[in-house]
């Protein structure tokens, strides 16, 4: 299966689980994905691309998609840093 169309269906059963959406906008979806994969061939993590990696492998933990920071930000802002997932 793509790899794309596999963190797609990932995300889409957390956001499920959670009580929130993906993102309608498949641009903005896409991009995300796009940066994850980007971050998992060079980090060996999907590390949302909105995070800044420090090197320190359990700080970066909570970076790994779907972030630690990802509910809270729904809560106050209506979406994640990255607008991968909505309210």
């Amino acid at each position: 299966m793509d790899e794309i169309k596999e963190l797609k269906q990932k995300s889409k059963k957390h956001a499920e689980k959670a009580g929130i959406k993906l993102n309608s906008n498949e641009k903005i979806v896409n991009g995300v994905f796009k940066g994850l994969l980007k971050n998992k061939k060079k980090y060996g993590e999907i590390y949302c691309p909105c995070r800044v990696i420090t090197g320190n492998k359990e700080k970066d933990k909570k970076i790994i998609c779907p972030c630690i920071f990802h509910m809270n930000e729904i809560k106050l802002q209506g979406h994640c840093l990255c607008m991968l997932f909505v309210k």
